[in-house]
């Protein structure tokens, strides 16, 4: 009888190059399985794409392997949340500077605009920034080198005091007020698009296989048909519109401990941030239409049909596969891109920066700038209170503004009665 180790050892009836082969067959020529498996990735990308572009008659988000799963998501959010916008992915606070009312913020638009401030905020404010730290940092070194400590091991802070910079609504911008901005995401939609529609008719043009470029172009007409829907535009930004007499000053900022404080003056814009900021459009009743929701039920379904028709396609696969991997590049840039306000609907001007290492003393100084934006801040920044020497300091700060405005008043009502006269 042979040992038993020989029988362990004899290989003859293994198919070792199998694997190998299959392995190579795979990736010459993918099943349509791989392709389908792909379309169900991915949906969350899809859906911050859209609030990223969404709100106009055209939203170009390119078709990608993300879109079926989407769909169907979409469905869910439409019947049973009753709205189609994700929530805010930057947690920020709003403070109306008339009363001191904090809000937190539930707004993509607003969330956005705070969390792509380093990227818009201009050079005026990046200077003021780093002016503070470099003070701070001055400061670290020289404490480190009267403690006897090596000053050349401080590292550069990251952080320091307070800024507040004020920005202005742009009249000269009224018309790009609560519309989405055609900037470089936009475009990149309807460049990607047509390339997808290039790389599809190849196939086409060569081998006869017209079904890649069928199942290219649906797609991109139903990602086009998912972004039209008005409902995109009343939620991103829902909120009541203010009297364009009635000025409103609001503040954004992180919280307590934050880098930066955005003084907004809302005069003659019409927006109300509170509501933005709440999404008063969704908060008693249900927001979004019966068409709209009929309509979402009936991409939802046809997009299922689109993955169902696509597993039929069992040759020239990898230009599917390269149509989708190309869309996913471009929804993954529009989704994680920054923006300036005016692409988010909110076109800004810049007035002023303001800022100190001592939060008390960037705060004194806003308050010399807008009247009550400095009171507003405290509550935010100081929720004990500040110290009875910083309070009094606020209130002389408060008194002599009123003072100013009583002048004022007095000034234009002599003015009028000399007119008169």
């Amino acid at each position: 009888m042979a040992p038993f180790y020989k029988h362990i050892l004899e290989f003859r009836d293994l198919e070792l190059d199998a694997p190998s082969a299959a392995f190579k067959a795979q990736w010459a020529s993918p099943t349509n399985y791989a392709f389908t498996i792909l379309l169900l990735l991915g949906g969350d990308v899809v859906g911050r794409a859209l609030a990223q572009l969404a709100g106009g008659r055209i939203t170009p988000v390119a078709f990608s392997f993300g879109w079926v799963s989407y769909a169907t998501s979409a469905i869910n959010s439409a019947i049973g949340e009753f709205k189609l916008m994700p929530p805010s992915d930057t947690p920020c606070t709003v403070i109306n500077t008339r009363n001191g009312q904090a809000r937190g913020n539930g707004s993509w638009v607003l969330g956005r605009f705070m969390r792509d401030f380093e990227y818009w905020m201009g050079p005026q404010v990046k200077s003021k920034v780093t002016e503070l730290k470099n003070t701070k940092w001055q400061y670290d070194k020289e404490r480190a080198q009267r403690a006897g400590k090596d000053p050349s091991k401080i590292e550069y802070p990251a952080h320091s005091g307070l800024v507040v910079s004020f920005w202005k609504f742009d009249e000269s911008r009224k018309d790009q007020l609560q519309k989405p901005g055609r900037d470089l995401l936009f475009w990149s939609g309807v460049v990607v698009a047509i390339l997808q529609l290039g790389i599809s008719a190849i196939p086409f043009g060569i081998y006869g296989n017209w079904g890649v470029f069928l199942v290219t172009a649906s797609a991109i007409l139903l990602c086009f048909l998912t972004g039209c829907q008005p409902q995109w535009q009343r939620e991103k930004w829902a909120c009541r519109q203010i009297e364009p007499e009635k000025n409103r000053t609001y503040i954004l900022t992180r919280g307590n401990g934050a880098q930066h404080a955005i003084v907004v003056e809302c005069d003659g814009c019409g927006l109300n941030f509170e509501d933005l900021c709440t999404g008063f459009n969704n908060l008693d009743s249900p927001a979004i239409s019966t068409a709209t929701r009929l309509a979402m039920v009936g991409l939802g379904i046809m997009w299922v049909v689109l993955l169902i028709t696509s597993s039929a396609l069992t040759d020239q696969s990898w230009f599917l596969i390269a149509v989708g991997g190309i869309g996913m590049l471009q929804n993954m840039f529009v989704a994680g891109w920054s923006r300036a306000p005016d692409a988010l609907g909110l076109p800004l001007k810049f007035i002023t920066v303001i800022g100190s290492p001592k939060v008390s003393a960037a705060i004194m100084e806003a308050e010399r700038t807008i009247p009550t934006v400095g009171r507003a801040l405290v509550g935010t920044f100081f929720p004990g209170g500040l110290f009875s020497g910083e309070e009094k300091e606020l209130a002389e700060i408060e008194a002599e503004a009123k003072n100013k405005e009583q002048a004022m008043k007095e000034k234009i009502r002599g003015e009028v009665k000399s007119n008169e006269i």
